[in-house]
């Protein structure tokens, strides 16, 4: 996936909140692309879902993995969208249903902006990013990713 396939998919969804995760929310936090990604990751507001499903459709994304409430994702054969459903709080803060009796947790200031091709963009900050980070064995792609986020912000990684 492309940066130019990125800020068309965020048009689409323009009238409804997302938030990028994933490799290319981290290379929105370090204002370049670093890498080929092959899925654009994006958390979205539950009760947008609607909106989010018929805006995408419209775009010829059809869903091809159901994980709900968890995730789910949508394809137009050639570019994927992993979509993460969120349910807010009065104070800003989100959760994400788990594969487990535990929820992904969103604190409010996670909400953040990035850059994607010199475009600013709504994303995950990198104490999120490094949160989500946790728990499994590293890919490579992992590897590269938390190393971005050392070098531009001087955070602490388990990896």
């Amino acid at each position: 996936m492309k940066a130019e396939d990125v800020l068309e998919i965020l048009q689409v969804l323009s009238d409804v909140d997302v938030w990028i995760g994933g490799g290319w929310g981290i290379d929105a936090l370090v204002g370049m692309q670093t890498r080929l990604h092959g899925d654009l990751d994006l958390m979205h507001r539950l009760d947008q879902e609607p909106l989010v499903v018929e805006a995408l459709a419209r775009a010829g994304f059809a869903e091809t993995l159901s994980w709900r409430p968890v995730r789910f994702v949508v394809s137009d054969g050639w570019r994927e969208v992993d979509l993460h459903p969120l349910r807010f709080a009065a104070d800003g803060s989100a959760v994400q249903s788990s594969l487990t009796d535990e929820p992904f947790r969103y604190p409010a200031d996670c909400f953040v902006t990035g850059t994607i091709a010199g475009r600013t963009v709504p994303c995950l900050s990198a104490a999120q990013q490094v949160y989500f980070h946790q728990g499994y064995e590293p890919r490579e792609r992992d590897l590269h990713d938390m190393a971005r986020l050392r070098q531009a912000f001087g955070v602490a990684t388990h990896f």
